[in-house]
Formats: C-alpha cells, sequence, structure tokens
C-alpha cells in the first residue's frame, strides 16, 4: 500500500489532486499547538508570514499587503471582486474553463453585472479580446482572470494578458489560486493589482483560508457589500493591531508559516516548479506509454495538473478506476470539462518523481482487474 505516514502515525494517503494537497509531516505537526488569536506568539507569525508571502510576488510594505482571509480560496475571491470593483458593467471577465466560470458567478450574486468573453475549454484566453471589448465597452474599468485553469491544466498567458490590460488601462485581478508558489508571479511588473491564491495549493499548506495580495492604493473603506468578506476592513485591521476582526484559523496559519519555511528550504519558487515539472513529465509520458492521451497538448500543460481522456472502452468504469486507486492510497480528480469525458491527476504537493511511478504502476494494474489491457489499443480511446 502506498501511503505515507501521518504526524498521529496514521496512513496519509497520496493526494494526486488539485486540492487539499498531499502535506509534509511538519506541515502537520505545526497544527498540534494551541495558540489563542491574540496571543503574542500567533500574532507574530502572522504578520512574518505575510511579508513573506509579499517577497515570493516580489513586492513589500507599504504599497502592498497580503491579507489572509478566513474560508475557502473561493471566500478570498470574493472577498476581492466585492472590495474592488465599484459598480455595475466595469468588470470584464475572460474564461475557458470552469473557474473562471465561478469568478463570473461570484461577480453576477455581487450585482456587479460583469462583460464576459468566454472562448472553448481547450483554448487559451486571448490578450487581443482585451482591446476589443474595452474598444466596445469603454466604461470597463477592471479585468479578471484565472492563471491556472485547474479544470484543464491549462496555464494561461499571463504576461500578454497583463501587458494587454495596461494598455487598455484597465486594473488587473487574477485567480492564481493554483499558480501562486510553483510560477514565478511579478506583481508590480506585471501590473497586477490584486493576487488570489490559496496555502493548500502550490504553498503546500493546508485548507482553511484565502490569501489574497493587493495593492494597497485599490482598497477602499466602506465598498464591499459584505461586513466578514470586506477586505478593506479585514487590512485595516491587521495594519492597526495585527489582529483579525473575526475569529482567525490559527492553526492552518501556523502550518502556513511552516509550509513557507519548507518552501524556502527546497530552494524557492523555481526549485519547486522545477519539481512539479519533473513529476508532470514522469506522469504524462507514463500515461502516453499506457496508452491515454491528454486533453491538451504538451506545449499547453502546466506542471501543476493535467487532464486525461478517459478509455472509449466498455469496460472502464470511472468510479471502480477511482476507487480502487483509492483503495491502494492513491488519490486522483474528476474531470471537470463540459465537452469530454476526461479525469484529472495533479502533480503537485508533496510529491515527487517515485509517487508518480507508483501512480503509475496502479493504474496498469487497476486496468487490468477491469480487463483492460496496456497499452490501450488505439482505436478504443476517448476522442477529442
Amino acid at each position: 500500500m502506498s501511503f505515507r505516514t501521518s504526524v498521529s502515525g496514521t496512513p496519509s494517503p497520496l493526494l494526486f489532486t488539485p486540492g487539499p494537497l498531499s502535506t509534509t509531516p511538519s506541515v502537520k505537526a505545526a497544527m498540534q499547538v494551541d495558540l489563542g488569536s491574540r496571543d503574542p506568539a500567533f500574532l507574530s507569525a502572522v504578520a512574518a508570514l505575510r511579508s513573506e508571502l509579499l517577497a515570493l510576488a516580489e513586492v513589500s510594505e507599504p504599497s502592498y499587503a497580503a491579507i489572509p482571509m478566513q474560508g475557502s480560496g473561493t471566500f478570498a475571491l470574493e472577498s476581492a471582486l466585492g472590495s474592488v470593483v465599484d459598480a455595475p458593467r466595469r468588470l470584464l471577465i475572460l474564461s475557458n474553463g470552469a473557474y473562471g466560470d465561478r469568478l463570473v458567478e461570484l461577480a453576477e450574486r455581487l450585482r456587479l453585472l460583469p462583460v464576459v468573453r468566454r472562448v472553448s475549454e481547450t483554448e487559451p484566453l486571448d490578450p487581443r479580446d482585451i482591446a476589443a471589448l474595452k474598444t466596445e465597452q469603454p466604461q470597463l474599468t477592471h479585468l479578471a482572470f484565472v492563471h491556472c485553469e485547474t479544470s484543464t491544466g491549462r496555464l494561461n498567458p499571463l504576461p500578454a494578458l497583463c501587458e494587454a490590460a495596461r494598455h487598455a488601462g484597465l486594473s488587473v485581478l487574477v485567480d492564481a489560486m493554483s499558480s501562486f508558489g510553483a510560477v514565478p508571479i511579478q506583481m508590480a511588473e506585471l501590473g497586477i493589482d490584486v493576487l488570489v491564491t490559496s496555502p493548500n495549493k502550490c504553498l503546500q499548506g493546508v485548507p482553511g483560508c484565502g490569501l489574497v495580495l493587493a495593492r494597497r492604493a485599490v482598497l477602499q473603506p466602506g465598498r464591499s457589500p459584505s461586513v466578514s468578506l470586506d477586505l478593506a476592513a479585514q487590512l485595516e485591521g491587521l495594519t492597526r493591531t495585527g489582529q483579525f476582526r473575526f475569529t482567525p484559523p490559527t492553526h492552518v496559519l501556523l502550518a502556513l508559516r511552516q509550509a513557507l519555511r519548507e518552501l524556502r528550504s527546497e530552494g524557492g519558487i523555481l526549485s519547486r516548479q522545477a519539481r512539479y515539472q519533473n513529476n508532470a513529465s514522469v506522469l504524462r509520458e507514463g500515461m502516453a506509454a499506457l496508452g491515454f492521451r491528454t486533453l491538451l497538448g504538451d506545449h499547453e500543460q502546466s506542471p501543476i495538473i493535467s487532464a486525461f481522456y478517459y478509455p472509449d472502452d466498455p469496460r472502464f468504469d470511472f468510479s471502480r478506476f477511482y476507487e480502487s486507486l483509492s483503495a491502494r492510497g492513491l488519490c486522483i480528480y474528476p474531470g471537470k470539462v463540459s465537452s469530454a469525458a476526461c479525469f484529472r491527476i495533479g502533480t503537485i504537493g508533496d510529491l515527487h518523481e517515485a509517487d508518480v511511478r507508483t501512480l503509475l504502476a496502479a493504474i496498469r494494474d487497476v486496468l487490468s482487474e477491469q480487463g483492460i489491457a496496456v497499452p490501450l489499443d488505439p482505436s478504443l480511446r476517448k476522442s477529442p
């Protein structure tokens, strides 16, 4: 059985999913400490991790601030949208997948009436759309999009999109939920005003809060329609007292502090990116040898997650496939693409080449149990 041992001594599965992800025993151990939300040791830990997050984005106080928000990454996205965009029809959202569409859902619920440009799930976002839509809709002031669309594994062209937004005079909000910590993002150089991420993806912490990195100038008190999701009020409290306005997830934040230490020890973002890229390359080569096809071409893939077509074989049952891998301590992820039958495999978290090879061997065994020979018959592969 391919399990890691958790800090408590119980087996932990290898999670090949977009999140929550495999974490190190030392990150788990950091959560075994109880600190009060106003304890000086906790406030010191929060201050340190906030500075560290800004450093990862190559910005610093006082122009920028890192603002942890209670809840999941989606809570932080809603907080950012509601706290930064100040009127309907001012926000342009580009979407090429389920998580871009989630931005649309959040903005619509906030009654921002976004202008939306959707493209196919298998196509990249096109920077040329920004200038065209700004010409058609001159009232636009803000742009939001997803950097890594984990429904497909695509890494959208961040520098080109930001450059096009700058020329169009748009303030940029980036959902970097699944890329921050594994892909270098220079906020000031790119002109990103707001970046939203989560500790439980490439930072290798645990779920329980969202993280907003923002240029202070774009946050104005009283703009948010929410009390608990008011980003400006959250920042004001952290700046004035170092404390959260409402009960913070203390254990999650202590785990994040340890995770950031481990990112630094690994050699920083570039070193982590190289490990993830090696994981992804080994995975894709191994899956190709088994006869699987990826949804996207090799040059379009991120090192974060890959989507694979189902075999077009009546004996293939994804539920049984998933459950058999899970019984071996190997957790993958269902598909999230509307136009194709796919499943996804993540290559981030505390995963290494040996873990990926363990997964590949298990996939071969599970297919055999379903009576499916490998490599797959090319005539029995799901076509795009």
